[in-house]
């Protein structure tokens, strides 16, 4: 295959990633907004390490397959991950609870901007003056919804404030062990994903409990709930894996991985999509 032909062809991959990413993103939006609204499945911490589960044993799968390889991560380095891995999902979530979807997607564009400052905090990246003024509408469209959104409330800011934080520090910490340890994207998935998911299955009861005094042993659960449990868990497969494939494989394409921040334009895209379907 000539290297013309290989570009294209990666080119092609990569179009397919992030369009699969965005669809199955609003996907799991509107499902858990469901769930959660309609159906009154308020746990957000036991919903993401449901979703975690399920992803576990697609990476079982891929590992069988051969798409992911036996790789290194030190224990410490793992833990740190996974501590901003799941207070961002657990925050994205319980945000997606508490606030509007508008609102909740609005705030997760402000990860551009907290993603920058910390590349120029840790790595003294430098921006252009277009790329700054960029940040500045965005940081002033973010802020204009947050005063004009009469549904935004004291805990749902504060939700999405947590969320948007240890989201831009987990992107970071992706990019960061990718380079230190050269491992994949989903080489990466399959060290992290087992862990997030026994973490958040243990604490997510208790973390429940506490956000909304419920127990999740106690819903009445029925066949409606439950469909919407399936497909919210089916749904964050491909959302977690098409999520982790975008912040590239470093290892085996020998190309520079993109920054965080640009894996943070997705959210601009369903914003988009959002608007589209008048939500």
């Amino acid at each position: 295959m000539t290297p013309s032909s290989k570009a294209d062809k990666k080119a092609a991959v990569d179009i397919a990633a992030w369009t699969f990413n965005i669809v199955t993103s609003v996907g799991i939006i509107i499902v858990n907004k469901a769930l959660m609204a309609t159906y009154g499945f308020t746990f957000a911490t036991t919903l993401t390490g449901l979703h975690f589960v399920t992803t576990t044993l697609m990476t079982l799968v891929l590992r069988w397959l051969g798409y992911i390889q036996p790789s290194h991560l030190p224990v410490a380095d793992l833990l740190k991950f996974v501590i901003f891995a799941n207070f961002s999902i657990v925050g994205m979530n319980v945000s997606l609870m508490w606030n509007s979807v508008g609102f909740y997607q609005i705030a997760k564009l402000s990860m551009i901007p907290v993603s920058c400052l910390l590349e120029v905090a840790f790595d003294k990246i430098r921006y252009s003056r277009d790329t700054k003024l960029s940040i500045l509408i965005v940081l002033l469209g973010v802020a204009v919804c947050t005063v004009t959104d009469v549904s935004v409330n004291t805990k749902g800011f504060i939700a999405a404030f947590v969320a948007v934080w240890s989201t831009a520090l987990q992107q970071y910490y992706v990019h960061h062990l990718q380079r230190k340890y050269q491992l994949s994207s989903f080489n990466l998935l399959g060290h992290t994903a087992p862990i997030q998911a026994a973490s958040l299955l243990i604490a997510g009861p208790f973390v429940d409990y506490w956000l909304t005094n419920k127990r999740v042993d106690a819903f009445s659960y029925d066949s409606a709930s439950l469909l919407f449990l399936f497909l919210s868990c089916t749904i964050a497969i491909g959302t977690n894996l098409s999520q982790f494939y975008l912040h590239r494989e470093v290892h085996s394409c020998h190309i520079p991985s993109p920054r965080p921040h640009e894996n943070n334009t997705s959210p601009h895209s369903r914003v988009h999509l959002f608007w589209k379907r008048g939500t």
